[in-house]
């Protein structure tokens, strides 16, 4: 979610995988950043300059010793532009040698005479990532502060199978958006949020449920992440994919979530409460599948944990937020819910309305404080209630 138009400069060094690259600098520019785009002589040889020049928008800088088109010394003015440097993909050779203080051509002595951070996505033969000389490289890189996204695992290109591939381009974009957020208040926080449903079961093949999908909790989470906090997302079955950078925790039951939560209480600053747990379990669980019998089938129910009311009776110095989905009487259901179970700020939202609420990518609240005071937002994304929401929460 890039806010004011930003420059990231896009190191491209001699892998197989520089192809990718270019999907990346496109997602960029479509999130409004400028981008400028260094490519190694190795580089050149894979993809052709122009390629990254179209989609960038800007002359792509490769040769090191090449006419100024400005009087300007290339790699001291990328650095200085950069508001960021993402190296894509980050082969043993460029890791080794931003390790080891070598600047010998454009890329490598632009990272060195930067002061931006400095991202290498890195991406290479399996035996190669695994080597204790690229491994101590990496170390002695973070150590120093620069970042890395890990490869995954998978085919390579040479054939072999494991650790070494490229992430998704996708995750290296949101990684470089996360990086470059205006806000960055949580620094030094810890969230823990929950998000999507619980399920109760009635034997081996049936259970009960609700309807969340677990969208509104997972911004909450990544909107926490951008700001810079230390996230453990705590979710039941959802659909959505996993956000980078979160602890992820997946749970079933209610009694999962619960013990998830509390194994984590203690040491969180924020909690958000985003799941919609199941509220009741049958009394009793049967082992095999129920047959059908009669036309009329019997379950009785009976109340399971309350963890929120827990959490309110155990808080010390945490914030806790609580979530009210109504389908009547909202505010006054709210203020209720907020009172009874020891909340900080209770986020109400109507889930009859047709265009928001459940599996929609939009919500439209009103949030309460312990204070009075209430503030009714408009319909807006999930995202941008999460960071209202933030933004409440940090006027303390």
């Amino acid at each position: 979610m890039a806010q004011d138009k930003k420059t990231v400069v896009i190191g491209v060094t001699g892998g197989i995988a520089v192809y990718k690259a270019l999907d990346v600098v496109s997602k960029l520019k479509k999130k409004n950043y400028e981008v400028h785009v260094i490519m190694t002589d190795s580089a050149t040889k894979f993809v052709s300059p122009l390629s990254f020049q179209t989609l960038s928008q800007n002359i792509v800088n490769y040769d090191m010793f090449s006419e100024p088109r400005a009087w300007e010394i290339q790699h001291i003015s990328l650095a200085k532009k950069a508001d960021l440097i993402a190296v894509i993909p980050a082969t043993a050779n460029i890791i080794g040698k931003v390790a080891n203080g070598i600047a010998d051509d454009l890329l490598s002595t632009t990272i060195m005479a930067t002061k931006a951070p400095v991202i290498f996505a890195a991406a290479m033969n399996t035996n190669m990532y695994s080597n204790p000389i690229v491994q101590d490289n990496i170390s002695k890189l973070q150590n120093y502060g620069y970042k890395f996204i890990k490869p995954t695992s998978g085919r390579l290109a040479c054939g072999d199978e494991g650790e070494g591939k490229l992430v998704d381009t996708e995750i290296i974009a949101e990684y470089i958006d996360s990086m470059l957020y205006d806000k960055k208040d949580l620094s030094g926080k810890k969230v823990l949020v929950t998000a999507g449903p619980t399920i109760a079961s009635i034997d081996p093949v049936r259970y009960i449920t609700n309807r969340s999908s677990g969208k509104m909790g997972y911004a909450i989470a990544e909107e926490a992440r951008d700001r810079g906090a230390d996230v453990t997302l705590v979710s039941g079955a959802t659909s959505l994919k996993a956000p980078f950078g979160v602890k992820l925790i997946n749970v079933k039951t209610n009694a999962e979530m619960l013990d998830n939560v509390l194994e984590n209480f203690n040491d969180q600053d924020i909690i958000i409460k985003a799941a919609a747990v199941a509220d009741y379990k049958p009394k009793q669980y049967s082992d095999k599948k129920i047959k059908k019998a009669a036309d009329e089938f019997e379950l009785t129910l009976t109340k399971d944990s309350d963890i929120l009311k827990k959490l309110g009776e155990l808080k010390k110095h945490q914030v806790l937020v609580g979530f009210a989905a109504e389908s009547n009487d909202l505010l006054q259901n709210a203020e209720k819910k907020l009172k009874n179970k020891n909340l900080d700020y209770i986020v109400a939202n109507d889930i009859t309305a047709s265009d928001t609420g459940f599996a929609s990518d939009n919500n439209k609240v009103t949030i309460l404080n312990r204070d009075g005071r209430t503030i009714s937002l408009e319909k807006m994304s999930k995202r941008q209630v999460a960071r209202k929401l933030f933004d409440l929460i940090n006027e303390k």
